[in-house]
């Protein structure tokens, strides 16, 4: 009976973030959008609205310079800057050639606003340093060496933080990760925080062309050279009263321009001014506007509740099921539809696979307690009937009924025995007393022990083993394996048969082969013969004797040794069973 299995497609957790997502968005979507309209007009009004303006507008600038190696498309940028701050924006050349503006024939003011130049940011407008971050030139970092980078930034944090020093990382622009604020020399040896300025390949390069510039800007000076590292701090190679950081710094900043020079756009001057008209687009808090926030609100509310009702109810129903089916009585085999596939689909399936397997174990359970009652029925009855013959003085009370008797408690305690065996290997608590052994000794044990059966039966008994051969395995139990298939071999072939033990090393492994010439076994049947009470004889007489537990035991006492056992047949050709060891 195979295992029914469904393949992960989009799982539960899955389902249940994209929902959540979707809600996040949308609320985050609606909140902004409500936020940003609702406080233009008020921001508008405030003193230094001209400024904040004029730094949004710079900013963008300064990004598109940073980014771009000229200004040919900067058009869209400027309209879209002036509609969103409701300002007239031009952009010209430093001999006042116009670039972009968001409106023409507009009559440009004196004196500019600012200078946009990525390489020289304008200090009122700009925090970011003499040259914007997002100026990377050839340092923008492919996403492989990104990665790269943070684990090992990630290693040194988490050691700097084992060291009490508290660090923050953050990513540049060139995708490098960098930490604020600097540990300090000590925390970097301890930590070998210094890894991090260390220039990855794609760096060395461009590296090495800002340091023979800034190294040059040094010497013209009369000082010292310097180290750039790959985050653009520096260490000095002299201390000397001719060095100083305000010097290095000067010197870096400049090579960094000349470095990034072809890769931003060329200065230009920026001019911002202001409208005659007020900006139509400012949202003021009347009733109308205040109408338009809770309807937003609700809406997002009602989305959010129809979506967690209808992915709550598909989500519920399944499970139900499975409740509903749990709580039938024991003796109940219960299935549930498997209607999804994501967890509680495999959940269902799984589900079906227990019942399934347990209606199995069931009907080899009913199947054992039967087998087993008429195994020891068969022996108690001939006991019993041949006791009361006695008793009732229908039979003498003799040696040949005392050694009847005796043969059917020997039958019943082979059986008890043999299902003690079985047991055992069960629950796992047969124990093995492995030692070194030679094959061929053993196997002429357990012929000599059985050729008193296969006599009499006109059965030919012989080994085929080298006299070398050794294993190590429980004596006892292994001779235990062989002796069954022995007996069950001799039992099955006619008078003139024969049955053949070989043995061999093969690899790391001991292959035992018992091999008869008896009537075979049908394609059918050959796979259950390691069942437990299984026979050919469907008849169940004991003309042939055993328990129908020999074959079980074999496979069992084999298991446990960490080996295997097969059976080969063919009609009219006998039989080959092969057991299969390790020999270590």
């Amino acid at each position: 009976m195979g295992r029914v299995r469904i393949r992960p497609h989009l799982g539960l957790f899955t389902r249940l973030l994209t929902t959540s997502l979707l809600v996040a968005v949308c609320a985050v979507a609606a909140t902004a959008w409500l936020t940003v309209a609702g406080t233009t007009g008020a921001i508008r009004d405030q003193q230094g609205q001209s400024l904040d303006d004029d730094t949004r507008v710079y900013d963008a600038l300064i990004a598109y310079a940073a980014t771009h190696t000229d200004w040919s498309g900067v058009q869209d940028l400027v309209g879209d800057l002036a509609a969103r701050t409701g300002r007239a924006i031009t952009v010209t050349t430093p001999a006042r050639s116009r670039v972009a503006g968001s409106e023409e024939g507009v009559r440009l003011p004196y004196r500019p606003t600012a200078l946009v130049d990525p390489l020289r940011t304008d200090p009122v407008l700009s925090d970011a340093g003499p040259i914007d971050p997002r100026a990377v030139g050839p340092f923008l970092l492919p996403a492989k060496d990104r990665g790269e980078l943070r684990r090992t930034a990630d290693r040194i944090a988490r050691c700097l933080r084992r060291e009490g020093v508290a660090v923050r990382l953050t990513t540049l622009p060139s995708g490098r990760p960098t930490m604020r604020p600097d540990p300090g020399l000590d925390g970097r040896l301890v930590c070998d925080a210094l890894e991090l300025r260390k220039p990855l390949r794609s760096e060395r390069l461009p590296l090495d062309q800002v340091n023979e510039l800034a190294s040059e800007c040094m010497k013209q000076q009369g000082r010292d050279g310097l180290v750039v590292w790959a985050d653009f701090s520096w260490t000095l190679n002299d201390r000397g009263p001719k060095n100083s950081d305000r010097a290095a710094q000067e010197c870096v900043t400049e090579a960094r321009s000349k470095q990034l020079s072809a890769y931003v756009s060329p200065p230009v001057l920026l001019f911002v001014g202001d409208h005659d008209s007020r900006n139509a687009s400012a949202f003021h808090l009347s009733t109308a506007n205040t109408l338009r926030i809770a309807g937003a609100a609700g809406l997002v509310l009602a989305v959010a509740a129809a979506l967690t009702a209808l992915v709550g109810g598909r989500l519920v129903r399944p499970l139900r099921a499975l409740i509903s089916a749990a709580e039938h009585p024991a003796d109940v085999a219960v299935r549930v539809p498997v209607t999804t596939r994501d967890e509680i689909g495999r959940l269902s399936a799984a589900f079906n696979d227990l019942a399934d397997r347990r209606e199995s174990l069931e009907r080899q359970r009913k199947s054992l307690v039967s087998d087993v009652a008429h195994e020891l029925r068969t022996p108690l009855t001939n006991m019993r009937g041949w006791l009361e013959a006695g008793q009732d003085g229908l039979t003498p009370v003799d040696q040949d009924l005392v050694a009847l008797l005796l043969e059917e408690a020997v039958l019943l305690q082979h059986v008890i025995d043999d299902l003690r065996d079985l047991a055992a290997a069960d629950t796992h608590s047969l124990v093995l007393h492995r030692e070194p052994l030679y094959v061929r000794d053993l196997l002429e044990q357990v012929v000599a022990a059985h050729r008193g059966t296969a006599g009499p039966a006109g059965v030919t008994l012989r080994i085929e083993v080298a006299a070398d051969l050794v294993a190590d395995a429980d004596r006892v139990r292994l001779r235990q394996v062989i002796g069954n298939l022995v007996s069950n071999a001799i039992r099955h072939t006619p008078g003139g048969g024969r049955v053949v033990v070989r043995a061999r090393g093969e690899g790391g492994d001991l292959v035992v082969e018992v091999a008869d010439s008896g009537d075979g076994i049908e394609p059918a049947e050959l796979e259950h013969v390691f069942d437990r009470f299984w026979r050919a004889d469907k008849s169940r007489s004991r003309h042939t004797g055993g328990s129908g537990l020999g074959l079980a035991i074999v496979r069992k006492l084999t298991e446990a040794h960490g080996g295997s056992v097969s059976a080969a047949s063919a009609l009219g050709a006998g039989s080959v069973f092969t057991v299969r060891l390790p020999r270590t």
